[in-house]
């Protein structure tokens, strides 16, 4: 006891499980081998390690950001006061470490990824994945619709449409997620949505080809002129029209320049106070699967881009804990209480 009669905690950080080396879990959930994933885990945390062709600059590293999203939610407990619910009262969350990549060859890491997530949509679980570029993204859904007889929508957060049929010689390069993800059999196209669209890093082609396939595009100016709750909800009906799943793909360009100094410079974007309380009311909907993808840690020395991610992360899980709790489900047994507890 100290002089307040309160407790002493341990120190967090080190108490929590790791996943390797000194890395913990995200948010001190429990650490479960890849290789054998059970049925009764509602969320997997996964770490995918991969940057492949960099299309600009000196824009690199995001092979960096899950350990370092992992190392900023260290910080964080599951509970947000706004919402009176703690994520752990309702989801049971584990976390499977980093997928393995293969850093010359872009296609195995592609199946790496497939393969993981492949066995996580087996086990009735819903996938958070932590990248690494925005190229391993039409892998989720594509495992995804291997599993599943119904459509597939997708959420797309992002300054830009990512839907270049290839770059150079790369096929599976980060600006054209997109782009292979409506070539999947079960995605449909027309709940292909995009949000946050702006700025003169976007081409006529690519605004032409989601025009031209039907998706659904909310630019930056829409969202200012009608606000995000009013756009969140048509964004998530359109997701949702005629699919049985959705899967979220977030872009750290999506948020301004300003609160994502590990990111590109893509300015007039989303403020924290629109896409928090947007991935909230997405998670409550409900969703199949997230990734959060293009984090730079070496260039956000003081790591606000991977707080940021976690924080998107955890306002979207107690969503789906509130989804829960809304329906009246029982909460799963009590974990760990360090994975419980915030830490200031």
């Amino acid at each position: 006891m100290n002089d307040l009669n309160v407790p002493m905690v341990p120190n967090r950080k080190e108490s929590l499980p790791r996943v390797f080396g000194d890395t913990p879990s995200f948010l001190g959930a429990p650490v479960v081998d890849r290789a054998s994933i059970e049925r009764g885990q509602d969320v997997v945390i996964a770490g995918v390690p991969w940057e492949g062709t960099v299309t600009w600059g000196t824009f690199t590293g995001c092979e960096l950001a899950p350990r370092t999203i992992r190392h900023a939610a260290a910080r964080y407990g599951g509970f947000l006061p706004e919402y009176e619910t703690d994520l752990f009262d309702y989801l049971k969350v584990c976390d499977i470490g980093d997928i393995p990549v293969h850093p010359n060859d872009p296609a195995a890491t592609m199946k790496s990824v497939y393969d993981a997530m492949d066995r996580i949509f087996k086990s009735g679980s819903i996938p958070i994945v932590l990248g690494g570029d925005h190229s391993f993204t039409p892998e989720i859904a594509r495992a995804l619709n291997d599993n599943t007889d119904g459509g597939i929508g997708v959420l797309h957060f992002d300054a830009h449409f990512d839907n270049a049929a290839s770059f150079g010689r790369d096929d599976f390069a980060r600006c054209g997620p997109i782009h292979r993800i409506a070539g999947i059999g079960k995605v449909r196209k027309q709940s292909i949505v995009h949000v946050g669209i702006r700025g003169p890093r976007n081409s006529p082609a690519q605004y032409a080809y989601a025009k031209s396939m039907g998706a659904r595009i909310f630019t930056i100016q829409e969202i200012r002129k009608r606000g995000i709750e009013a756009v969140i909800d048509d964004a998530i009906n359109a997701a949702r029209e005629k699919t049985k799943h959705v899967l979220v793909s977030i872009c750290s360009d999506c948020t301004d320049a300003g609160f994502n100094p590990g990111g590109p410079a893509d300015f007039n974007g989303l403020f924290p106070q629109e896409l928090l309380p947007s991935l909230f009311k997405i998670g409550e909907a409900g969703i199949a699967g997230l990734d959060y993808v293009e984090v730079y840690p070496n260039q956000d020395p003081y790591g606000f881009s991977s707080h940021l991610a976690s924080w998107a992360i955890i306002y979207l899980l107690v969503g789906m804990a509130a989804r829960k709790k809304a329906a009246g489900q029982a909460p799963p047994a009590p974990l760990p209480s360090l994975s419980r507890a915030g830490k200031g």
